[in-house]
């Protein structure tokens, strides 16, 4: 490096040093603005670091930034190239996701009959799934670091392949549960990872809401061809998981063919990058603070939030047959209009919520929600409340985008994997436990209890919201 040297040896050293330091000050730049700069004007990084004779250091000449650097810039769908694919394997494995869990409500009159089964036993294929969760909530991270995400897609879409050919062949009801757990962890695998990798992109919030828009199309989808299948075509209910076989086998080739290169040695060498303790992101989201506030409300939030979805898509079918004195494919076309809502929402207000704000707008769309259930409770008419849980669904549609947002911008990034994660498949739980709840109360009090217990959802998780710190914008 350039440098003056005064024949007074008196002197020399001082002038040395301050040279030494207007160098090194000028390659010091910080980093959020030497990240812009790379990412936008490339090479123009050397002018920073000339000094005042206009010599830049050789070793220092590279238009690439350092490692460290380069790293902070945030992927985006199509940069690099190969997240094409890969978030078109993601799409299509949602939206297998929501056609298994969409599929419960217009099956489950026709497996009550099927088994000759009680409210209460019947809804033990909501419960099953718990299983799956609750280990998809403990495996993921484990997952990513010893396969990545090639484990992570090969794992998922073989789990729900096993699933649907088991429940296929209609087995003994206590099998039939079974298949339900192996469904259950397939969704919370893929649920998890797939959420975490999609939340640290650039525009999150939009990326978000077409991912669970699209699982939401498959939950629209699921109930309108299933009750089709039975009430039109007069197949067994069975017949319906001949059509998500085929399903399981597109998603297996179509993720691990995408997820190939996505080792767990790349995982592991990526997430170095930004931290030092890769390895015990799970404990440190979990057990220590501040981030285990935000990871447990979250996940509190989503188990509420995923519960209600499911209870209510689930039990719909059912309450507008035996409550609303609804004709068969009517009341299945209600479940339909439940998930088509949902799917709207989240594509539609998925581009409203980082206008106003994560926070904001949850508690905006949480009380809207909670008005059209009391609309839907105390009108006991079948086309209102059909149009009401229409339009609940639009409300609460962005709810699972938002919550996984706030996560990537409250917690650092190390803790990403295993923060979302654990949140995405706890709150996945949901799914299984509060439905259950339903049907088990239903057998006691009848199945009209749906709306109390749905309008208290909705208040719980609330609550869980307005307990989270302020989200300010993520830094990209």
């Amino acid at each position: 490096m350039a440098m003056r040297v005064q024949q007074n040896s008196g002197s020399s050293t001082s002038v040395m040093e301050l040279e030494l330091d207007s160098v090194y000050m000028s390659t010091a730049l910080p980093k959020q603005d030497t990240t812009n700069e790379f990412s936008v004007h490339g090479p123009s990084r050397q002018a920073s670091m000339k000094n005042d004779s206009g010599y830049v250091p050789e070793q220092d000449r590279s238009p690439l930034p350092p490692p460290s650097i380069a790293s902070e810039v945030l992927q985006r769908w199509n940069y690099p190239r190969k997240n094409i694919p890969r978030l078109a394997a993601c799409f299509w494995s949602f939206v297998v996701m929501g056609s298994t869990d969409a599929a419960y409500g217009p099956l489950i009159p026709y497996i009550q009959v099927h088994y000759n089964l009680t409210y209460t036993v019947v809804s033990l294929i909501f419960l099953s799934p718990f299983v799956g969760y609750t280990a998809a909530a403990f495996l993921n991270n484990p997952i990513h670091l010893k396969l990545g995400q090639r484990g992570v897609a090969f794992i998922c879409s073989v789990f729900h392949l096993l699933s649907y050919i088991i429940i296929a062949l209609h087995p003994p009801y206590p099998v039939l549960v079974i298949a339900f757990m192996l469904a259950g962890f397939g969704n919370g695998i893929a649920d998890a990872a797939w959420n975490a990798w999609i939340g640290n992109m650039a525009r999150a919030n939009e990326l978000l809401g077409f991912l669970h828009g699209l699982y939401g199309a498959g939950a629209v989808l699921s109930p309108l061809i299933a009750t089709t299948m039975i009430t039109k075509s007069n197949l067994p209910w069975y017949a319906f998981y001949y059509l998500m076989i085929g399903m399981a086998v597109l998603e297996i080739t179509v993720s691990v063919s995408c997820f190939w290169t996505a080792t767990g040695s790349e995982y592991r060498e990526s997430l170095s990058k930004h931290s030092d303790s890769s390895r015990g992101s799970l404990k440190e989201a979990l057990f220590k603070m501040p981030a285990a506030r935000v990871t447990w409300l979250c996940s509190l939030f989503l188990l509420g939030y995923v519960g209600l979805e499911v209870a209510l898509g689930g039990w719909i079918v059912e309450f507008m047959i035996q409550v609303r004195q609804g004709e068969p494919f009517a009341s299945g076309m209600t479940a339909t209009g439940f998930w088509l809502g949902l799917t709207i929402g989240r594509v539609v207000l998925g581009f409203v919520t980082p206008k106003i704000g994560e926070k904001r707008a949850i508690m905006i769309y949480l009380p809207v929600t909670m008005g059209l259930e009391l609309l839907f409770w105390l009108v006991p008419q079948f086309i209102v409340s059909a149009v009401a849980v229409g339009l609940q669904g639009f409300f609460i549609g962005p709810l699972f985008p938002a919550a996984i947002v706030a996560v990537s911008k409250l917690l650092p990034r190390h803790l990403h994997v295993g923060a979302i994660g654990f949140a995405a498949a706890f709150g996945g739980s949901g799914a299984a436990v509060l439905p259950f709840a339903v049907g088990a109360i239903a057998q006691a009090k009848g199945v009209q209890v749906l709306q109390p217990i749905i309008l208290a959802l909705l208040g719980v998780i609330l609550i869980f919201w307005c307990g989270l710190p302020r989200i300010g914008k993520k830094k990209e």
